[in-house]
């Protein structure tokens, strides 16, 4: 795997050394005779495994008490439609800011549950920039704001959240979460698939306010009930056991490689490796985003023609290069350098990038 250059969307790298500590002790783990994935869930050697998971998380990401931290499962897909049966009642409206794909899906599927808005959009522009978005506009019987903070297929990210004003702020942080600190007093919930930034697909992080925990829904079925996950510690049935553990070895990881501020400060520089050659490249290689909405997780571009484009692809690909093309809905083509991407990595393709234009031009 020393000749593959992994820049997959999702799922996406693991950081070598978990997935090295992963081989050493996951399938006999603490001379247990188990593998993590055999054991019961009830048992003390796995509780060490869910709850460590969970005190890590919430040291690395300074998670304040006053947030529960869940293991869930179904993907981040499945919370589109557990955040309105929890939190949307009667009488009462959801808003959304759409700012690209998985924004729209996630108001979609709200629409089907109870009424909707769309508080702000930037799909006038393809998704290209970040919309002003003022809460304090807000009706009265707005029960939730939900956002999106970095857009995997067009490769735009919220440079920072809008203030909070007097309605609960939920953020699918599906494509960046792990990667930057997050303003806690202006959220009540974020979620995300596993299989970015965090492990391995399987398992889907919520962190949740408890004081919008309490005004949950309390008529739905346990396994669609935020309460009834959190009461459970995340055990009310069988959790993603797996997925569970390599999340809290990423969580690891990232401690010992100076915390979630220094993902950021990597992220930043990986990306802007990939941005200087599309700024200087005259043209060559053109950026979707708009400078102000650039993502660090997601650099999307497009070549001067398809047939250029396939060139590039096709030959980045017998380079060792895995995952550069465009989402199949947009085409182009897209760097996702999620936290376990390595910076040498990014180098080497900068460099392809730079000698393919100078072949090409």
């Amino acid at each position: 795997m020393t000749n593959v250059y992994n820049f997959n969307a999702g799922p996406s790298s693991i950081p070598a050394p978990v997935l090295e500590k992963a081989k050493n002790e996951m399938f006999n783990f603490e001379q247990s005779g188990m593998a993590v994935m055999e054991m019961s869930h009830r048992s003390p050697l796995y509780e060490k495994i869910h709850f460590g998971a969970m005190d890590q998380l919430r040291k690395i990401y300074h998670i304040p008490d006053e947030f529960e931290v869940l293991f869930l499962q179904g993907g981040a897909s499945l919370q589109f439609s557990m955040i309105p049966l929890n939190f949307l009642g009667k009488n009462q409206k959801a808003s959304y800011v759409l700012t690209g794909s998985w924004s729209e899906k996630a108001l979609k599927e709200a629409s089907a549950l109870g009424e909707v808005e769309t508080l702000s959009s930037s799909k006038d522009n393809q998704y290209k920039y970040i919309p002003e978005t003022d809460l304090s506009q807000l009706s009265e019987n707005v029960a939730y704001v939900h956002l999106t903070s970095n857009n995997t297929i067009f490769g735009t990210q919220w440079p920072t959240f809008p203030k909070k004003k007097n309605v609960p702020v939920i953020v699918d942080m599906s494509s960046d979460v792990l990667s930057r600190n997050l303003p806690w007093e202006d959220l009540d919930m974020i979620y995300a698939g596993g299989q970015k930034n965090a492990g391995m697909a399987g398992v889907t992080l919520v962190v949740i306010r408890k004081s919008l925990l309490e005004t949950a829904n309390d008529e739905l079925p346990p396994s669609l009930s935020y309460k009834q996950h959190a009461k459970s510690d995340s055990l009310y049935n069988t959790p993603p056991t797996a997925a569970v553990y390599i999340t809290g070895l990423v969580a690891n990881w990232i401690d010992e490689c100076g915390g979630v501020e220094e993902m950021n400060r990597r992220a930043r520089a990986k990306a802007e490796m990939i941005y200087n050659v599309i700024d200087e490249s005259n043209d060559f290689y053109t950026g979707h985003a708009e400078f102000s909405a650039r993502s660090t997780m997601n650099i999307t571009f497009r070549l001067a023609d398809e047939q250029l484009e396939k060139a590039f692809l096709s030959e980045a690909k017998e380079a060792g290069f895995v995952g550069l093309n465009g989402h199949r809905s947009v085409g182009g083509c897209r760097v996702s350098s999620y936290n376990a991407v390595p910076l040498k990595h990014v180098e080497v393709l900068r460099d392809f990038m730079i000698d393919f234009m100078k072949k090409n031009r």
